[in-house]
């Protein structure tokens, strides 16, 4: 028996705050800071190329390298017999795990709903933590230099962190239903930039010792981070004696099964805990298959769109701050700095966004407009004056318009995607759409690299704006 329509619909935020708990609030926080250390460990990278550059060329052709004792040993056994080569080879390394990395989210995704989401989470965090340790610091302690096994190192690496955003998401959306989903995953989806500025922050503390000291921190925090991630996450509220999202949705009567994904009722997930009709445990759904989550409406399209929305966002990650050196010939350290407006306007574009998406029980139409504005925004920083307030604003801006809706498809709509009529209470396919939708926007931003870096050679940057706005 259900109670009565007019008090089983309740605005979404509201019931949304009846039904947090502390679990939800622990679930919230330790999912935020294991992908934000995830992202950290490869903005440490990032963030010690000059370092590692120096140390792989001799001393003789690169000025900004100590000068190492003794010169004949150093000069005969160096990886790269020039500054330009070990960069090339530094940005290949980029190259080789951003593609494992898409690989290994198309496979994470379907371990992750077959397998329990803490193990295999923590597992990533760990095990690319020693990846990361033998990559940086184990190497330069035995100076041992050996760019295949360099490569493979980050293939390994890309795989294993692969693990962390499908199994995040999954349990994000086992704990928070549709009613207030676009809110709390815009809020949580700022974990990515969160930890830019974790990784930036702990490898500027310890560079002056050493660069493998940089790759130590980082990997030691993410190792304590995968332990207690281990031993404290709950990855779903059943696990706590909950009810399941949607474990009692069915009870909701004369519903139409075939209405859009992204509609306006959202009264599933307003209508549960109002039923004493008892659930069948007995009969629990299988993981879905690969190709079924590909059939699911919706999950193509947004996975589509998405690879153009990651495409522009790593763009500007990797290349904004040369641009802004490049362009205007501002210093490297000010440009690094400026270039983190950009990373500001995603966070609070994907939280407000995902609240008026809420408000408005859609999503598509919030993420469209966005879009439109967000050409606009290119088309205006591609003119952006030699301004650092200036830029700074307008970089916001266009970061508000883009990132924005790029957090809001990665997180809030892959839930979404992943819980919708089809495959109706289950988790089961929670991480293997979310795994489609990540890994398609990883082969676009890597394939992107290499376009923009072409465009800008043979061409100019404003035609790179112009990409941009086509993606």
């Amino acid at each position: 028996m259900a109670m009565p329509g007019s008090l089983r619909r309740q605005p979404a935020n509201s019931g949304l705050v009846s039904r947090c708990t502390h679990h939800h609030i622990v679930v919230f926080l330790l999912t935020f800071f294991s992908y934000s250390l995830l992202h950290a460990s490869r903005k440490t990278f990032s963030n010690v190329k000059v370092s590692i550059s120096s140390q792989w060329t001799p001393s003789c052709l690169n000025s900004t390298a100590p000068e190492l004792r003794p010169y004949e040993l150093w000069n005969s056994s160096h990886l790269f017999p020039n500054a330009e080569e070990a960069t090339l080879f530094l940005g290949t390394l980029d190259t080789i795990f951003l593609f494992s990395y898409a690989v290994g989210l198309f496979v994470s995704g379907i371990v992750g709903d077959r397998l329990n989401l803490r193990w295999v989470l923590s597992f990533g965090m760990c095990s690319s933590a020693l990846v990361v340790f033998s990559f940086g610091t184990l190497t330069e302690w035995l100076h041992f230099y050996n760019k295949w096994f360099y490569c493979c190192l980050w293939v390994v690496n890309g795989l294993l962190q692969s693990t962390g955003w499908p199994c995040v998401v999954a349990v994000m959306g086992n704990w928070f239903g549709k009613a207030g989903r676009g809110f709390v995953f815009g809020l949580w989806s700022a974990c990515a930039s969160v930890g830019n500025i974790l990784g930036a922050f702990l490898a500027s503390c310890v560079l002056k010792y050493g660069y493998e000291y940089a790759f130590l921190v980082t990997a030691s925090v993410q190792f304590a981070g995968g332990v207690i991630v281990f031993f404290g996450l709950l990855t779903s509220p059943k696990e706590v004696g909950l009810p399941e999202l949607g474990a009692d949705e069915d009870v909701i009567v004369e519903e139409d099964a075939n209405r859009p994904l992204m509609g306006s009722d959202d009264a599933d997930d307003d209508d549960r805990n109002y039923s004493i009709q008892a659930t069948d445990t007995d009969n629990q759904p299988k993981a879905i298959g690969f190709f079924q989550a590909c059939c699911l409406p919706g999950v193509v399209l947004y996975s589509l769109a998405y690879a153009c929305l990651k495409l522009v966002n790593y763009s500007f990650f990797f290349w904004l701050p040369f641009y802004l050196s490049n362009n205007f010939g501002w210093k490297e350290a000010e440009a690094d700095q400026l270039s983190i407006w950009y990373d500001v306007g995603g966070i609070i574009g994907g939280t407000i966004q995902g609240l008026i998406s809420d408000v408005l029980q859609k999503r598509a139409p919030v993420l469209a407009i966005s879009l439109l504005f967000a050409v606009g925004s290119l088309f205006g920083y591609s003119r952006s004056p030699n301004s650092k307030p200036i830029n700074a604003v307008i970089m916001a801006i266009t970061g508000f318009f883009i990132g924005g809706p790029s957090n809001m498809i990665s997180s809030a709509i892959s839930a979404d995607l992943g819980r919708q009529d089809l495959v109706k209470g289950s988790s089961e396919a929670l991480a293997t759409v979310t795994g489609i939708v990540d890994g398609t926007g990883s082969i676009g931003a890597a394939v992107g690299q290499y376009l923009v870096s072409l465009i800008q050679e043979k061409l100019e940057w404003m035609w790179v704006f112009y990409f941009f706005i086509l993606m």
